[in-house]
């Protein structure tokens, strides 16, 4: 076990299961916003949370601005965090572009990986005319990239209401709102540069870990068109429309998103690994 690397990260292990659950935080924020979801698994499951280096408790000395410039980047965390504890076949759940992280690890070393699965996620956030429809015009991502830059403050207050979705319920834009003022902003404007100008679509087919997509109503960030593309290119992927609205179900609607996690677990994992109802 490498303690640099779990403390690099912020590596909590909790859990009464063998069978390693870990979960992925999207951009800009850190572990806690799995904490509703993650719960309901540590009965069956090691779970398995972190933090990218520049948010949440991560050692942010460890940030290197060459190394992260890509997701290829962070999905070698995940790796180290895997050599580290040792796990082999885990199950990875990811949000947003978490999801991508998560099947670019995989590509490297699928023994890691038994399943994936990918909440609101995204090979190419831009639209690739004619054929691509991703949710962004080049020249709005260059203006949230802008808006970071300028006032970060400002950038986090329009983008988690546009990802929260959910007017109805404020206090969820102002949660994410606040996790995203905990990450360091020079640190978090590079994140978002790696993440918003990142193609993927070319290594779809080179995943060989089964994967499920849970694909978001009314999701600004990441449409349903996105959702489908991913299921047609995604080898052995399953895909599930859930009722839950917004780009964040894992903060919004828990209940339903650690639902249907477990639903699909039930249906893919051997029956010599006993997953109980969901609690």
């Amino acid at each position: 076990m490498d303690k640099s690397i779990l403390l690099r990260n912020n590596v909590n292990v909790k859990g009464k299961g063998t069978t390693s659950l870990i979960f992925a935080p999207g951009l800009g924020c850190d572990q806690n916003v799995w904490n509703a979801v993650a719960k309901t698994f540590e009965e069956d499951f090691k779970v398995v949370l972190f933090d990218y280096v520049g948010s949440g408790n991560s050692n942010i000395s460890a940030y290197d601005e060459e190394r992260y410039s890509s997701l290829k980047g962070y999905s070698q965390d995940v790796l180290d965090i895997c050599a580290s504890l040792n796990i082999r076949d885990a199950i990875f759940v990811g949000h947003s572009v978490g999801s991508t992280i998560g099947m670019l690890a995989s590509m490297e070393h699928p023994e890691y990986f038994s399943n994936l699965i990918m909440v609101g996620p995204s090979p190419c956030y831009m639209n690739v005319p004619p054929n691509y429809f991703g949710g962004f015009e080049r020249e709005e991502i260059l203006g949230l990239i802008d808006l970071m830059e300028k006032n970060y403050i400002g950038w986090a207050n329009v983008f988690a209401s546009t990802a929260m979705g959910n007017e109805e319920r404020p206090e969820l834009s102002k949660e994410l709102e606040d996790r995203f003022c905990s990450t360091d902003p020079i640190i978090a404007l590079q994140f978002a540069k790696a993440t918003f100008f990142a193609d993927t679509r070319g290594d779809l087919h080179k995943v060989t870990v089964p994967s499920l997509i849970l694909q978001c109503a009314e999701d600004i960030i990441a449409p349903s068109a996105v959702g489908e593309y991913l299921h047609q290119h995604l080898p052995s992927s399953t895909y599930k429309q859930m009722k839950a609205t917004g780009h964040c179900p894992h903060m919004s609607y828990p209940n339903e998103t650690a639902q249907l996690i477990r639903e699909y677990l039930n249906e893919s994992i051997e029956d010599t690994v006993q997953i109980g109802d969901l609690r």
